[in-house]
């Protein structure tokens, strides 16, 4: 009977398995397709121009606008149901932080119009149609994660599955034309640089692919072609973090969600002053070094040197700083015995993957500049800075990813029943009465009337008040040994909560500061100051082309890294 009962549920399974399956598939070969034709536009494959990348990527937005709209127009109609929602997908933060990057997204779209129309004469139409699709795009793209990230789908669940598998690996190919067109940037400037650190023996062949046409407008040309480049780092993000959001909803398409109320974790500044202020004195030093690296950097040979020792001197600071707070976090929570939440959850669990799968990019930058260090048989002086600097990311990344994990893995603290009573009234001889809720009925947020009981005073003036005086003292001595015995308990209960709250200020400072540690760190690669690139040493022993191959496979996952583990960090401050 059990098998003939089980059967059905296991074989109505099947048909969604294989959905996933295929829609994984179909977004797989959607997004190599669209891989090998950027690669053959960026090595200038013969038949292959930029017109036919942007006529692909054009397509799959317009396919993707189709769906969204489609599925907001259904969920219009179908507004009064009530729908299951993941508590956990599509925080408030998270929102806020992708329309940030989605205006800026929109800003460098309108650049990219305005440069198209002073170069119209020699750029083909796709150019101008790209960011105007686009822009359309990030518009809708935003509403729909702010109105439905949180959705579980129970319906058209194999439609949905491809309709959702199309829209990540849509936003994985922006991420990738954002990535490239940034990366030749960065690397047409580099070869210069090169010059100016004594590298002479590397062949400087600039990839330009500027047109071949005057611009109408000189002045506005040069505004929009530098600004381009400056806000590249910003759509970048924007295209990770909305692909991240909608495999999450993809994951979460026919799941069975457990309805329980999740507690909101607002954020809030008290309590994190310290962190936030040491943060903000790396964060505030941290621009100003990108900004004299920036300067100083290709000027001449003895700038160049200078500017990567201040850049190395500084995060070889910074990273053993925030060794030194990751390892004090691991350490407190050594001390508290707390078990850890192994429910499924497809947010959580993409988190973790990503901390670790990004990690890896840097990290095979780190090793790759030990092993040329110790490879190499000339060493500048600004290069054995390098060595430090290398391990400590390796091991930062590393106690980083483990602080973060446990955190978003940690039950929520809860609250014992025996911790939810009320404080007797005590009478003291000169009959003052203590009416005031203990504190541990304060932080449970319930007062003394919520219980449903009634304290003896509203029963009399004075406890006791219906005996006819005889047991006035015998009552009086049972209420002062009872005051003792609540004061007892009371000063325990303090005590502990105490030690409880001070762990979690110590922890909430230590999460805000490295909140604030990876986006300094995240600045310096976005914007153009990656020391992987100008030392010099690597492409000795690696060579020029190999090495920069690695590099720019590696960079933008350790670039994305730093802003998802700030993002990460910000949920863990919420929790803590």
């Amino acid at each position: 009977m059990e098998k003939a009962a089980g059967s059905p549920a296991v074989g109505g399974s099947y048909p969604q398995k294989n959905a996933e399956i295929l829609s994984s598939q179909y977004g797989i070969n959607l997004f190599l397709a669209g891989l090998l034709l950027t690669f053959a536009w960026a090595v200038h494959a013969v038949g292959i121009s930029k017109s036919h990348l942007l006529s692909y990527l054009i397509t799959l937005m317009l396919i993707q606008l189709l769906w969204m709209l489609w599925y907001l127009c259904r969920s219009c109609t179908q507004r009064r149901l009530i729908r299951d929602k993941d508590t956990h997908a599509g925080a408030r933060w998270l929102k806020c932080g992708i329309t940030l990057f989605a205006v800026i997204t929109l800003i460098l779209d309108s650049f990219k119009i305005g440069y198209y129309i002073d170069f119209s004469n020699c750029l083909s139409p796709t150019e101008g149609i790209f960011p105007v699709t686009h822009a359309i795009h990030t518009i809708l793209q935003v509403y729909f994660l702010w109105c439905h990230a949180k959705d579980v789908i129970q319906s058209f669940k194999t439609l949905e599955r491809f309709g959702v598998i199309h829209s990540v690996f849509t936003n994985l190919l922006l991420w990738t034309n954002g990535v490239l067109t940034e990366s030749k940037h960065q690397l047409n400037e580099h070869k210069e640089r090169l010059i100016t650190l004594g590298f002479g023996n590397i062949t400087v062949v600039l990839d330009d692919h500027a047109p071949q046409c005057n611009c109408t407008t000189t002045t506005l040309c040069s505004i929009f072609s530098q600004g381009i480049y400056y806000l590249y780092p910003f759509n970048i993000e924007y295209h990770i973090l909305a692909s991240t959001m909608l495999y999450v909803l993809w994951k979460n398409i026919g799941r069975k969600v457990e309805h329980h109320q999740q507690n909101k974790t607002p954020f809030k500044f008290h309590g994190i002053t310290v962190g936030m202020i040491f943060g903000l004195i790396v964060l505030t030093s941290t621009i100003a070094i990108v900004v004299v690296y920036l300067i100083q950097i290709g000027g001449s040979k003895i700038k160049s040197e200078l500017a990567l020792t201040m850049f190395y001197l500084h995060a070889i600071f910074v990273l053993a700083l925030m060794c030194t707070a990751g390892i004090v976090a691991l350490l407190i929570y050594r001390l508290e015995d707390r078990s850890l939440d192994n429910s499924k959850n497809p947010a959580r669990k993409l988190d973790a993957e990503l901390l670790v799968g990004t990690a890896a990019g840097s990290w095979l930058l780190s090793w790759g500049s030990i092993l040329a260090i110790i490879c190499a048989q000339a060493h500048p002086k600004y290069t054995w800075y390098n060595l430090p600097y290398s391990v400590l990311v390796i091991i930062e990344k590393y106690i980083q990813n483990l602080f973060i994990i446990e955190s978003i893995h940690r039950e929520q603290e809860k609250v014992n029943d025996d911790i939810k009573t009320l404080r007797i009234v005590t009478i003291s001889r000169g009959s003052t009465l203590s009416l005031t809720p203990l504190y541990k009925e304060i932080y449970n947020g319930r007062a003394t009337h919520d219980t449903g009981e009634v304290p003896c005073l509203f029963k009399g003036s004075i406890c006791g008040r219906d005996n006819d005086g005889t047991g006035v003292a015998k009552e009086e001595m049972s209420q002062d040994s009872t005051s003792v015995m609540h004061s007892a308990s009371d000063f325990s209960f303090y005590s502990r909560n105490s030690v409880t709250n001070s762990k979690r200020r110590i922890l909430k400072n230590i999460a805000a500061f490295l909140f604030l540690c990876n986006l300094s760190l995240w600045i310096p690669p976005a914007f153009g100051c990656r020391p992987e690139y100008d030392n010099g040493l690597e492409e000795i022993v690696f060579g020029f082309e190999p090495w920069i191959i690695v590099v720019n496979l590696a960079m933008p996952f350790s670039i994305f890294y730093r802003m998802h583990s700030a993002a990460s960090l910000f949920e863990v401050n919420c929790k803590t």
